[in-house]
C-alpha cells in the first residue's frame, strides 16, 4: 500500500500529463490518448504512466502503426512533459517518466469474447437437451400400499 503522499503525487502527475497531451503536445502521431493510471515509486523518483489509444486495438496493421506512432511521439515529448511535471509539482526532484501501453482494455475484450463463446455453447447444449427424462418421471422411491390392508378396512 502506498502512502497518501505518493498517491497524491501520482494523481497530480496523471492530471498534469493528461492536460499536457490535450493542450500543449501538438505531435500528429499522438492519437486519442487516455491516461489510465500512474504509479509512483515510494521515493517519488520514478513514475510509470499507463495509457490507452482509442482506435489502436483493431486487429489490422493500422492499429499497430497507430500504437507505435503514439509510443514514439510520447517518447519524444517525454522531456517537455517531465519539465512541466517538475514545475507544477514543486518537489525537490522531478520523477523520471516511463510511458507504458495499458493492455487492460484488450484483456477485457478478450474475456468478453471468451464469455460470449461459453454462453453460446451453453445455449447450444440446452437446445440439444431433450424434454423427456432418462428414467422415470419421479425417480424417488415411495412406500408400497398393500391392497390387502385396504380390503380389510372396507369389510369392516
Amino acid at each position: 500500500m502506498s502512502s497518501p503522499r505518493v498517491r497524491r503525487i501520482a494523481d497530480r502527475i496523471k492530471v498534469i500529463v493528461a492536460q499536457m497531451l490535450e493542450r500543449r503536445i501538438k505531435d500528429p502521431r499522438i492519437g486519442f490518448v487516455t491516461v489510465t493510471d500512474v504509479r509512483v515509486t515510494g521515493d517519488s523518483q520514478q513514475a510509470t504512466i499507463f495509457y490507452t489509444v482509442l482506435g489502436a486495438t483493431d486487429s489490422d496493421d493500422g492499429g499497430e502503426a497507430s500504437l507505435a506512432g503514439t509510443a514514439a511521439a510520447l517518447e519524444s515529448a517525454k522531456g517537455l512533459i517531465r519539465s512541466e511535471v517538475a514545475k507544477q509539482l514543486g518537489t525537490r526532484t522531478a520523477p523520471t517518466l516511463e510511458f507504458v501501453h495499458d493492455a487492460l482494455p484488450e484483456t477485457a475484450r478478450h474475456l468478453d469474447d471468451v464469455l460470449a463463446r461459453a454462453k453460446a455453447q451453453d445455449d447450444a447444449v440446452a437446445a440439444a437437451r431433450g424434454e423427456t427424462y432418462a428414467g422415470e418421471a419421479d425417480p424417488y422411491k415411495k412406500p408400497r400400499e398393500d391392497e390387502a390392508e385396504w380390503e380389510e378396512d372396507d369389510e369392516e
